[in-house]
């Protein structure tokens, strides 16, 4: 009897504790009802977060013929891309509630009503959740001062194919320039500035600069790129660019010898990506004042600098890292290397290749050195013989790419001093750390949450 008492008693203290503490993740969207075409209006999501503390999401579609910008972002990082709105957290706020904010601007010839939904994602232990928001109707109210016949249903207006700009216009937009290298004042070392004005571009881009013999590069402001220096080349890689339309990005050259000189012959390109071919333009050196950030200067130091000529495209089939978040920092590093042509018919080595090489999921969390990425398949043991790497390579496809990784590591700082290692003894400068999660891709912060484990550079 006393056994069924104590039994009842703790089915009801859970019970109290639900309806005193409630453990569910809730979200209520605040939009209006109706908007005006042309105008602007804001969208509010607030969070009950209910102890959830780790990696999050919030994301939202709109429809085409909306754009979205960051009004109060609470510490995530706000992106809108491919008609996309994303708050992410590394880790969320301490407090309770959170209520994030974003502006919409709707185009002037629209009218008719759209739905309004979104998701959030979080991690709850080692599990990922997600909680859906409620649906909202938003009806567009048609300008006055359009003429009525170029007034669309938004409903028609997604059904109509978007324009796209010619690459070589898109890329007539970007510049890339260096600062003639001036003296720091602190022995003989150089510092080099280099603005970048990005554009239409957004993903993938690379900064590679031809050190003089000599001479060591050290990144002083890299705006979130990963640097690299070896066999004199210095390199800012990007899988997501600032979003800034213009920033500045600086290294600090040194004299080996401690005896420096006055002309230096730098030379350097700046990859970037559009439409998703791979576009390169050479650097341009000036002497111009980089150091001043004001806007103002930066825009004349941009419009009186000649329109780049393309360098050369990307060669289809080069192996190149894909574009979604997962590589330290939550950046994944491109890595190109020269296609292998087999000869054997290409039917004939896919299959070879997806049953001797493909990735075989593990249990639990564990972290692997993805080498290089492609959309073709290549012969994985003759292709990576040559690049020094001797441990089993694996194939997965992933988002539409072939992605190939060596290892399996409990710990991440194994996985770490892997990827060093590849960086010191092959020539792959641009290997990086990939986490997974009983076999699904997750981030590397993602995994760190969950094992508790330590992040190191």
């Amino acid at each position: 009897m006393v056994k069924y008492v104590v039994v009842l008693l703790n089915m009801l203290g859970i019970m109290l504790a639900n309806i005193l503490f409630p453990s569910d993740v809730s979200l209520q969207l605040k939009a209006p009802s109706e908007v005006n075409a042309g105008a602007e209006f804001n969208i509010e999501i607030t969070l009950n977060k209910s102890g959830a503390e780790s990696f999050a999401r919030f994301q939202q579609e709109l429809p085409r013929g909306l754009t979205a910008q960051v009004v109060d972002n609470k510490n995530a990082s706000f992106a809108f891309e491919d008609q996309n709105v994303k708050f992410i957290w590394l880790r969320l706020p301490a407090d309770d509630q959170i209520t994030i904010t974003y502006k919409v601007k709707v185009d002037e010839r629209l009218k008719g009503s759209f739905s309004l939904d979104g998701l959030f994602s979080y991690i709850d232990g080692n599990d990922r959740k997600s909680v859906e928001v409620d649906t909202k109707k938003i009806t567009i109210r048609p300008s006055t001062t359009v003429n009525p016949n170029l007034i669309v249903d938004i409903s028609e207006f997604q059904q109509t194919i978007p324009y796209q700009p010619p690459v070589s216009l898109l890329a007539s937009n970007v510049r890339c320039i260096r600062q003639t290298p001036a003296f720091t004042g602190e022995g003989n070392d150089m510092l080099v500035n280099i603005l970048v004005n990005r554009g239409s571009a957004d993903k993938f881009a690379k900064i590679e600069e031809d050190i003089p013999d000599g001479y060591t590069a050290e990144a002083l402001s890299t705006r979130d790129a990963i640097f690299t220096f070896k066999d004199q080349k210095a390199k800012f890689l990007w899988m997501n660019l600032p979003p800034e339309p213009k920033f500045v990005v600086n290294y600090r050259l040194s004299p080996a010898n401690g005896e420096g000189t006055t002309d230096l012959a730098i030379k350097g390109t700046f990859s970037f990506i559009l439409n998703d071919l791979t576009q390169v333009i050479d650097i341009i050196q000036r002497d111009v004042d980089l150091s001043n950030l004001d806007p103002q200067n930066l825009d004349g130091i941009i419009a009186s600098t000649p329109v780049p000529s393309i360098v050369s495209p990307a060669t289809e089939g080069v192996p190149t890292s894909s574009s979604y978040s997962g590589a330290d920092g939550g950046r994944e590093i491109p890595v190109q290397f020269q296609e292998i042509q087999d000869k054997r018919p290409r039917a004939a080595q896919q299959k070879e290749l997806d049953m001797a090489y493909l990735l075989e999921p593990e249990e639990g969390v564990y972290y692997r050195v993805q080498i290089a990425a492609g959309h073709r398949l290549v012969d994985i043991k003759r292709y990576f013989q040559r690049l020094k790497i001797t441990e089993d390579v694996r194939t997965e496809r992933h988002e539409g790419w072939y992605k190939y990784s060596i290892g399996s590591f409990g710990e991440y700082k194994l996985a770490r001093d892997r990827r060093n290692d590849i960086w010191s003894t092959t020539p792959i400068d641009d290997a990086f750390v990939a986490a997974y999660n009983n076999g699904t891709r997750i981030t590397v912060q993602e995994a760190l949450m969950i094992t508790n484990q330590q992040w190191y550079k």
